[in-house]
């Protein structure tokens, strides 16, 4: 069975406003974000947003639950690692061990409190939002007069903000340019070999001139980033773990059982209970989870920065919130989807480096997110509405 043109359009909204953002920025900033730095950057100044939001997806499709205390963690993470380098000298191998250990201490904790003592996972999480700032805070004070701890160890900074074959600037980088059209012909089969798949269940699926043109159109735009990065130096170090664990969690939402459950647990909590799903597991682990992605996205801000410092992660919950909303998760638990979040990441990350490049005033950057999440949030319940 076919998707008609409106369900089409309804399903790729998002995709044409990401476009329209993008066109509007082209003109303000008179081409400057379409220069091959300012796509470098859009990854490497946004990976946050893309990382910590494979994790919220996993919170939200519980049931709209979210985890407001992740910024701050990468702050108190970020302080604790930089301690651990710099102040006491330990090898970068174990620092990013007791990073992580540091991490899964946290989400069991956290999880606990959630999944079995029944805590609601904003009163919890807000307790970390409030808490963990202050003792991040209170650890740079402690051991620096400037309040920031530096320089990170130079090869922490390669494995989370160098480059790979890199070049100089403006010199093409045929490697990039081979991995992009490896990614091309990845995303053509995947995609092809999905909607084979559907007709042959019977399910619902895009003509095959709907898929053929999402496929030329997605590869454009991967090739347009290949040749740009290719330009700008080389791929980022920080690309190659934001894909990494994008894939992850594509395939942990779409090909395993866990992943179903929490699409499942979201959709109906006590029908999930009923039918011999551990909903408590599912929470548990939704937030184990998310801790463990705060450790990976403290790695990337650290790495990023070169110093940690107490406004590290100032409001990063909330652009993670908003990617997914944005992308198409569900106020309510139980839809959502990973390449949804990534346009709502992308969205989120255009918008920052767009505002940026015309010099307007952080606080109005507020505005313009508050806006944006309200109007995506609004368009899934009317939707849902109408669907009704």
């Amino acid at each position: 069975m076919k998707k008609d043109a409106k369900t089409v359009l309804k399903d790729n909204t998002m995709i044409i406003v990401l476009v329209l953002v993008y066109v509007f920025f082209m003109v303000t900033t008179k081409g400057a974000i379409f220069m091959p730095m300012n796509f470098n950057a859009l990854i490497t100044q946004n990976a946050y947003v893309f990382i910590l939001a494979c994790g919220m997806l996993m919170c939200i499709l519980t049931g709209g639950n979210i985890d407001l205390s992740c910024g701050s963690f990468v702050c108190l993470l970020g302080a604790l690692g930089a301690y651990f380098m710099v102040t006491r000298s330990m090898g970068t191998g174990i620092s990013i061990v007791l990073m992580l250990l540091v991490g899964i201490l946290y989400g069991c904790v956290l999880g606990f409190l959630i999944a079995y003592v029944e805590i609601p996972p904003w009163i919890a999480t807000l307790a970390g939002y409030l808490a963990f700032r202050g003792l991040g805070t209170q650890i740079l004070s402690s051991n620096s007069s400037t309040g920031s701890i530096a320089p990170i160890p130079e090869n922490f900074l390669k494995l989370f903000a160098g480059k790979i074959f890199s070049t100089k600037l403006n010199v093409l980088n045929v490697p990039c340019l081979v991995v992009g059209v490896v990614a091309v012909l990845l995303v053509a089969f995947l995609n092809f070999r999905d909607r084979a798949n559907r007709v042959k269940k019977g399910y619902e699926a895009d003509s095959m001139a709907a898929v053929a043109g999402k496929t030329v159109l997605l590869g454009a735009v991967i090739m347009l980033f290949a040749y740009k990065l290719a330009m700008a130096g080389g791929i980022p170090t920080v690309l190659i773990w934001v894909a990494a664990i994008v894939l992850l969690y594509f395939f942990v939402t779409g090909k395993t059982t866990i992943g179903r459950h929490f699409y499942v647990v979201g959709g109906n909590k006590e029908a999930a209970r009923l039918s011999g799903i551990d909903t408590r597991r599912i929470m548990f682990v939704a937030y184990l989870n998310m801790a463990v992605i705060t450790a990976i996205t403290t790695f990337v801000v650290l790495a990023r920065f070169q110093a940690a410092n107490s406004t590290a992660g100032t409001n990063y919950e909330m652009d993670a919130i908003s990617a997914c909303f944005v992308g198409g998760a569900s106020a309510y638990g139980g839809a959502g989807t990973v390449p949804g979040m990534m346009v709502g990441a992308l969205l989120i990350g255009v918008i920052n480096l767009g505002m940026s490049l015309m010099g307007i005033d952080a606080n109005l950057q507020k505005v313009v997110k508050g806006v944006v999440l309200l109007g995506a949030v609004a368009f899934d319940i009317i939707s849902k509405k109408n669907a009704k």
